[in-house]
């Protein structure tokens, strides 16, 4: 009897220790009460954004696509919908995640937990309209918000247009309107132009800016013997039309294109018909292509109507990504991974944007969101790697 006795006592102890984490589960998923007070937004709900949600929700980084920066933002909300519902803090988002009852995530991620208390005021103030004051005493969020317009207003984000040249003092130096702009800065600057080159000095310049090889003595013995106004523009021709114009310049191009010939990582495997997208490169650099021409065929040659040999050559621009073929790679991961570099390279290269920063967040400087870096990748995610 006694023996039944503390079995039964061991098995309640038992259920008592398993069903303690369940208790604390459902208390952690009630949501506290909403505050009953008049909710200061200055002293009660700005400093709380401020502290707490602005690390990764402001104008500098929106995780989740979400910002608390202003009333739009909560209101607009992220990439799962609004984050407030004025009048409705039961059924508002934001006060699910810092309650925890959203998939067991509680927010914020950093740091402690918001209390009751602080849960409350947000309830409350939600419950009482979300007022927004227009510049909140702490200033910070109105900082945000003037960080956000300002990024929207960007010079490298308007639309081109042709500015006027200056008027300089010297308008018998300019040969082209550039002249224009840079003797207006020098000139600004208390700068003298330097003399004009003589002709052995000239000739060998452009001989290794074109070429990148010092000119044959015949063509220096040219230049100089030839006086008539056209002498200069017949040189740039002439080393124009040579085959090392291409060779020089293509290096450049092939850096930006990440061309190599051979794979990377440990095993390196050579590339044997790498070069046919450098010599692509450099032939239309010889034939002057033009660069809406040269943008196409490298982006999407292959899809060209009757495209070309060498128009599908010119898309290798995409397959000079880093290639891992050594045994035991995941090959999804390494395809994801080359996909990736795609994208970025694409962003790098034709626009001129750190577009990667946005593969694991929105980005801190420039308008990319995100969702807007996958939009992009969904472009070059759909190739059969072999």
């Amino acid at each position: 009897m006694k023996l039944m006795k503390n079995i039964c006592t061991l098995r309640l102890s038992t259920l008592a220790v398993l069903l303690v984490p369940l208790v604390g589960l459902a208390q952690q998923r009630t949501l506290p009460p909403a505050a009953d007070v008049k909710v200061d937004f200055a002293k009660d709900i700005g400093p709380l954004l401020e502290n707490r949600c602005l690390g990764c929700h402001s104008a500098q980084l929106q995780s989740n696509g979400l910002r608390v920066d202003s009333r739009e933002a909560l209101l607009r909300g992220g990439y799962t919908g609004p984050a407030i519902r004025p009048g409705d803090s039961a059924g508002s988002k934001l006060i699910h995640l810092v309650a925890g009852l959203e998939k067991g995530i509680v927010m914020p991620l950093d740091g402690d937990r918001l209390t009751a208390d602080q849960i409350g005021l947000l309830r409350a103030w939600i419950d009482q309209g979300a007022e927004w004051p227009v510049a909140p005493s702490s200033g910070s969020l109105a900082e945000a918000k003037t960080a956000s317009l300002s990024r929207a207003t960007h010079w490298a984000f308007q639309p081109v247009s042709r500015p006027q040249p200056p008027n300089v003092r010297s308008p018998g130096r300019v040969r082209n309107p550039i002249d224009r702009f840079i003797l207006a800065r020098l000139a600004k600057e208390g700068i003298e132009p330097s003399p004009e080159a003589g002709k052995r000095t000239l000739v060998r310049r452009l001989g290794l800016d074109l070429l990148g090889l010092p000119p044959e003595p015949e063509d220096v013995a040219r230049f100089i013997a030839d006086d008539s106004p056209e002498a200069y523009q017949r040189l740039v021709d002439r080393l124009l039309e040579s085959p090392h114009y291409g060779e020089k310049w293509a290096m450049h191009w092939l850096d930006l294109a990440r061309y190599a010939d051979s794979d990377g990582y440990e095993k390196d495997y050579v590339r044997p018909h790498a070069w046919r997208y450098r010599h692509w490169v450099i032939n239309a650099l010889n034939a002057d292509m033009s660069f809406r021409q040269f943008t196409i065929e490298q982006i999407a040659g292959d899809l060209l109507p009757d495209a070309t040999v060498e128009q599908k050559v010119a898309t290798g621009f995409h397959r000079n990504t880093l290639k891992n073929r050594e045994g035991g790679v995941k090959i999804e991961q390494f395809r994801f991974e080359e996909t990736v570099d795609r994208v970025n390279s694409v962003g790098t290269v034709w626009l001129g944007l750190t577009l990667g920063c946005a593969q694991c967040h929105d980005h801190k400087y420039d308008p990319l969101t995100q969702r807007e870096y996958y939009n992009f990748f969904a472009f070059f995610n759909n190739l059969d790697e072999v």
